[in-house]
Protein backbone atom coordinates (compact mmCIF):
# COMPACT_ATOMS: atom_id res chain seq x y z
CA UNK A 1 0.00 0.00 0.00
CA UNK A 2 1.55 3.79 -0.51
CA UNK A 3 1.33 6.80 1.02
CA UNK A 4 0.66 9.37 -1.91
CA UNK A 5 0.69 13.48 -1.88
CA UNK A 6 -1.27 15.94 -4.17
CA UNK A 7 0.66 18.90 -4.89
CA UNK A 8 -1.01 21.79 -6.94
CA UNK A 9 -0.19 25.89 -7.57
CA UNK A 10 -3.06 28.45 -6.88
CA UNK A 11 -3.90 31.86 -7.28
CA UNK A 12 -2.52 34.31 -3.85
CA UNK A 13 -5.77 35.30 -3.35
CA UNK A 14 -9.07 34.70 -0.69
CA UNK A 15 -10.96 31.84 -1.61
CA UNK A 16 -8.92 29.57 -4.25
CA UNK A 17 -8.25 27.27 -1.29
CA UNK A 18 -11.49 26.91 -0.39
CA UNK A 19 -12.27 26.17 -3.74
CA UNK A 20 -9.95 23.30 -3.52
CA UNK A 21 -11.54 22.10 -0.43
CA UNK A 22 -14.94 22.53 -1.47
CA UNK A 23 -14.18 19.81 -4.56
CA UNK A 24 -12.79 17.46 -2.65
CA UNK A 25 -15.65 17.93 -0.04
CA UNK A 26 -18.28 17.67 -2.61
CA UNK A 27 -16.63 14.24 -3.84
CA UNK A 28 -16.16 12.96 -0.11
CA UNK A 29 -12.66 13.35 0.16
CA UNK A 30 -11.23 13.54 3.16
CA UNK A 31 -8.23 15.67 4.10
CA UNK A 32 -5.49 14.79 6.46
CA UNK A 33 -2.89 16.95 6.35
CA UNK A 34 -2.35 20.07 4.84
CA UNK A 35 0.49 22.69 3.87
CA UNK A 36 0.05 25.86 2.03
CA UNK A 37 2.84 28.45 1.10
CA UNK A 38 2.72 31.38 -0.49
CA UNK A 39 5.32 33.93 -2.62
CA UNK A 40 3.39 37.20 -3.91
CA UNK A 41 0.82 36.06 -6.47
CA UNK A 42 0.77 32.38 -5.92
CA UNK A 43 0.32 29.65 -3.65
CA UNK A 44 2.18 26.05 -3.44
CA UNK A 45 0.08 23.57 -1.96
CA UNK A 46 0.82 20.00 -0.52
CA UNK A 47 -2.48 17.72 0.32
CA UNK A 48 -2.87 14.08 2.04
CA UNK A 49 -6.02 13.29 1.00
CA UNK A 50 -8.66 9.88 2.05
CA UNK A 51 -8.42 8.99 -1.99
CA UNK A 52 -5.22 10.39 -3.80
CA UNK A 53 -6.62 9.13 -7.30
CA UNK A 54 -10.07 10.72 -6.91
CA UNK A 55 -8.87 13.65 -5.67
CA UNK A 56 -6.36 14.10 -8.27
CA UNK A 57 -9.11 13.68 -11.03
CA UNK A 58 -11.66 15.87 -9.41
CA UNK A 59 -8.98 18.74 -9.42
CA UNK A 60 -7.73 18.32 -12.97
CA UNK A 61 -11.35 17.86 -14.19
CA UNK A 62 -11.75 21.50 -12.49
CA UNK A 63 -8.13 22.91 -14.18
CA UNK A 64 -6.35 22.55 -11.97
CA UNK A 65 -2.19 20.92 -12.66
CA UNK A 66 -2.09 18.00 -10.07
CA UNK A 67 1.19 16.53 -9.13
CA UNK A 68 1.04 13.00 -7.50
CA UNK A 69 4.39 11.74 -5.20
CA UNK A 70 4.58 8.79 -3.43
CA UNK A 71 5.66 9.04 0.27
CA UNK A 72 7.76 6.58 2.72
CA UNK A 73 6.45 6.26 5.63
CA UNK A 74 9.47 5.63 8.37
CA UNK A 75 9.18 5.29 12.08
CA UNK A 76 11.28 7.34 14.45
CA UNK A 77 11.94 7.38 18.46
CA UNK A 78 9.62 10.37 20.29
CA UNK A 79 12.83 12.07 21.35
CA UNK A 80 15.04 15.00 20.56
CA UNK A 81 17.50 14.45 17.56
CA UNK A 82 15.77 11.00 16.05
CA UNK A 83 14.47 12.88 13.30
CA UNK A 84 18.28 14.32 12.67
CA UNK A 85 19.53 10.97 12.67
CA UNK A 86 17.40 10.29 9.52
CA UNK A 87 18.68 13.58 7.63
CA UNK A 88 22.10 12.55 8.47
CA UNK A 89 21.81 8.84 6.94
CA UNK A 90 20.19 10.27 3.93
CA UNK A 91 22.16 13.43 3.65
CA UNK A 92 25.23 10.13 3.46
CA UNK A 93 23.44 8.56 0.70
CA UNK A 94 22.53 11.90 -1.22
CA UNK A 95 19.40 12.00 -1.34
CA UNK A 96 17.45 14.97 -1.26
CA UNK A 97 14.30 15.33 0.39
CA UNK A 98 11.27 17.22 -1.28
CA UNK A 99 9.02 17.31 1.75
CA UNK A 100 8.14 15.72 5.07
CA UNK A 101 4.81 15.27 6.48
CA UNK A 102 4.88 14.36 10.29
CA UNK A 103 1.87 11.94 10.83
CA UNK A 104 0.45 12.24 14.17
CA UNK A 105 0.25 8.40 13.79
CA UNK A 106 1.87 6.16 16.49
CA UNK A 107 3.98 2.94 15.74
CA UNK A 108 3.57 1.56 19.26
CA UNK A 109 5.43 4.72 21.23
CA UNK A 110 7.03 5.95 17.86
CA UNK A 111 5.87 8.58 15.66
CA UNK A 112 5.25 8.04 12.02
CA UNK A 113 6.73 10.47 9.43
CA UNK A 114 6.35 10.17 5.52
CA UNK A 115 9.09 11.27 3.13
CA UNK A 116 9.14 12.29 -0.76
CA UNK A 117 12.64 12.49 -1.92
CA UNK A 118 14.65 12.25 -5.19
CA UNK A 119 14.85 8.63 -5.22
CA UNK A 120 12.59 6.69 -3.37
CA UNK A 121 13.97 3.37 -3.64
CA UNK A 122 17.39 4.62 -2.90
CA UNK A 123 15.90 6.22 0.03
CA UNK A 124 13.89 3.07 1.26
CA UNK A 125 17.59 1.29 1.00
CA UNK A 126 19.78 3.75 2.88
CA UNK A 127 16.63 4.34 5.32
CA UNK A 128 16.03 0.25 5.82
CA UNK A 129 19.49 -0.43 5.95
CA UNK A 130 19.55 1.75 8.88
CA UNK A 131 16.69 0.38 10.47
CA UNK A 132 14.29 3.43 10.14
CA UNK A 133 12.12 1.74 7.39
CA UNK A 134 8.59 0.89 9.29
CA UNK A 135 7.33 -2.51 7.06
CA UNK A 136 4.41 -2.05 9.66
CA UNK A 137 3.10 1.49 8.70
CA UNK A 138 4.42 0.87 4.74
CA UNK A 139 1.65 -2.16 5.28
CA UNK A 140 -1.04 -0.60 6.65
CA UNK A 141 -0.94 3.36 6.52
CA UNK A 142 -2.50 4.50 3.19
CA UNK A 143 -3.98 7.83 2.46
CA UNK A 144 -7.37 5.81 3.42
CA UNK A 145 -6.13 4.79 6.87
CA UNK A 146 -4.85 8.37 8.24
CA UNK A 147 -8.73 8.81 8.14
CA UNK A 148 -10.17 5.60 9.11
CA UNK A 149 -10.10 4.05 12.87
CA UNK A 150 -7.75 0.95 12.27
CA UNK A 151 -6.23 -0.53 15.62
CA UNK A 152 -2.68 0.88 14.65
CA UNK A 153 -3.52 4.29 14.14
CA UNK A 154 -5.84 6.22 16.22
CA UNK A 155 -9.11 7.76 14.55
CA UNK A 156 -7.58 11.09 15.75
CA UNK A 157 -4.57 10.77 13.53
CA UNK A 158 -4.00 14.03 11.88
CA UNK A 159 -1.07 14.64 9.33
CA UNK A 160 0.83 18.05 9.81
CA UNK A 161 3.23 18.59 6.51
CA UNK A 162 6.12 20.96 7.08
Amino acid sequence: MVLKQLSLRLPNRPGALAGVARLLAEQKINLAAISVDSSGEKGYVRLVVSDPEKGQRTLRKSGYTVESKELLAIHLEDRAGSFLRVLEVLALAKVNIRSVVILVAREGSESLVAIEADNLPKTRKALSQSGYISRTAERLVTNADLLAGIPAIPAESVGLLL
